[in-house]
């Protein structure tokens, strides 16, 4: 099955997509949108990606308990879910963002270059986060 992982934010939504056969994730682009534009981009990449489920990052706290932002987070992940008639799973995405800045680090890109990809490289490593969860590490 293919996934759609979302790191949401509050200027930039990162995606990423893969797929539990290959186990691999790849970065798909950094949304900079709100409200319903960032729901019809959304729409948008699941159908293009043929996705059959998506992942949401939870921004949980350090010691693992889920906050404001976390509870926001999973009534976005619920009437996304309803709005494509996909099944949502969540993610923790705790220490992500460090993982994509190391990921870039060496990539020889600038900085600007570096922040429009670092939310969908974000995403890209919560879908691998979700996957070795379920044993499908990649």
């Amino acid at each position: 099955m293919r996934y759609l992982a979302i790191d949401l934010g509050d200027v930039r939504t990162g995606l990423a997509v893969g797929d539990d056969e290959t186990r691999l994730a790849t970065p798909a682009g950094v949304v900079e949108a709100s409200g319903d534009r960032l729901v019809e981009a959304i729409e948008r990449t699941a159908a293009d990606h043929g996705v059959g489920a998506v992942v949401v990052g939870l921004p949980l706290n350090m010691d693992g308990t889920e906050g404001p932002r976390a509870r926001a987070t999973r009534a976005f992940g619920g009437a996304l879910g309803a709005r494509l008639g996909l099944p949502v799973h969540y993610a923790d995405e705790r220490l992500t963002s460090a993982e994509a800045g190391w990921r870039l680090a060496g990539s020889g890109l600038t900085r600007g270059q570096k922040k429009n990809r670092r939310d969908a490289v974000a995403a890209a490593a919560i879908l691998r986060s979700f996957f070795a969860s379920r044993g499908e590490t990649g």
